[in-house]
């Protein structure tokens, strides 16, 4: 067989065409049957029937998406040659199944170009059949990225939701989700919530145990996503997930208890935030990690010259949320750290104590926040997806 080549010369070939489904008549041997129009699988290579191909694109289809399955099917018999080429004459690589009864592309096709597929099969009894398709891409207005996080290779806490954010609104949602394939060992239930037009996360109804491996393949090149806006390169990551670190701040006890995989590991003495400062309540997601780091009012509105404002390097930091809640080391208030708060709306705590938790910490990881008498956390803040009960997250958001 000759998967990257027309078919030989030589070989007697009898007229077929058997297009997307469609009844077609087929001539073998100088007769002609009619085979009934059927929804072509990928079924064995030696199913009933008479042999027949069915090309998808089908002949003459123009603005095909790019990125969507190209693909050449045979009932009666097996897939024995396959020819897809553009213009220029380079073939497009493909893979043929095990029992020979399809040939998918392998590699997305170029935008506004015009391909010629050529497909061969042969039943059982060594006749042959050929058919082609001739078809166009679609040229899209525009390409956009998406931007994830995770990224391939991180190891992160129980807590982690899978994010996607796109360059620009996106009006058919569901073919985004289509083209995201998020599977894992071992297996779990999850669903995408869309935050916004350009944004969504995928998350499982509980938390990721301990141990499991996720792999992500976000396949948006050449998919068509609406009003003329396609997907501009493919994303792909492996995540694994360690141990559940789990933290509960509480504003009244001004503790803070740390479990990891369930056991009780350090009870933390903790400052958070003082009056008109409260410190949010709801579920936390650690987003990001940091040493040496500079805390400025200024970040979320409170200039540094105001009375109220502050510029100040602490030696750990681990953000919590985008609005500037952070867990860190504040040497300054380790006398009220277990006795009051006194902070902006952090959590502060000893250099000791913030050095060991990020130790044993990764982004990912679970802090939930009870009795500050602060405001509810949002769910839009950062990665706190878990303010959101399942049931409502499966409606898919602003879908």
């Amino acid at each position: 067989m000759n998967w990257g080549c027309r078919a030989r010369a030589g070989i007697a070939i009898g007229a077929v065409l058997a297009l997307g489904g469609c009844t077609a008549e087929v001539a073998q041997g100088g007769g002609t049957t009619t085979t009934a129009s059927s929804k072509v699988t990928e079924s064995s290579a030696a199913a009933a029937g008479p042999l027949a191909l069915a090309l998808t694109p089908a002949d003459k289809a123009v603005d095909v998406a790019p990125g969507e399955p190209l693909s050449i099917a045979a009932t009666g018999g097996k897939v024995t040659e396959v020819l897809v080429s553009g213009a220029d004459g380079k073939p497009v690589a493909g893979a043929l199944a095990a029992d020979g009864g399809t040939w998918k592309a392998a590699e997305g096709l170029g935008y506004g170009k015009t391909y010629t597929a050529t497909a061969t099969a042969t039943d059982p009894k060594g006749k042959t059949a050929t058919s082609a398709s001739t078809f166009t891409t679609a040229k899209p207005k525009r390409q956009i990225s998406v931007s994830m996080n995770p990224l391939d290779g991180d190891k992160v806490g129980v807590g982690q939701p899978l994010a996607f954010y796109f360059e620009s609104a996106i009006a058919d949602k569901a073919a985004v989700e289509k083209a995201i394939q998020i599977t894992s060992a071992p297996v779990i239930e999850g669903a995408f919530y869309w935050f916004s037009d350009r944004e969504v996360h995928w998350r499982p109804q509980q938390y990721w145990p301990t141990g499991t491996t996720i792999t992500i393949n976000a396949g948006i090149y050449g998919r068509h996503f609406g009003n003329g806006v396609f997907g501009k390169q493919d994303r792909k990551a492996t995540v694994t997930v360690g141990d559940a670190v789990v933290a509960v701040a509480d504003g009244v006890t001004h503790q803070m208890t740390v479990t990891v995989n369930g056991t009780l590991a350090r009870t933390i003495p903790i400052s958070m935030g003082k009056k008109a400062h409260e410190t949010p309540v709801g579920t936390y997601v650690v987003m990001s990690e940091h040493t040496n780091y500079t805390m400025d009012s200024s970040t979320y509105g409170v200039p540094v010259d105001d009375p109220r404002g502050y510029r100040t390097k602490v030696a750990v930091a681990s953000r919590m949320s985008n609005s500037g809640i952070f867990y860190h080391s504040a040497p300054w208030s380790v006398r009220d750290q277990g006795q009051r708060n006194v902070s902006h709306g952090c959590v502060n705590m000893s250099t000791e104590n913030a050095a060991w938790l990020q130790s044993i910490s990764v982004k990912g990881d679970v802090i939930t926040v009870q009795n500050t008498g602060g405001p509810v956390l949002e769910p839009t803040d950062g990665l706190s997806v878990w303010q959101i009960p399942w049931e409502t997250w499966k409606l898919g958001g602003k879908r």
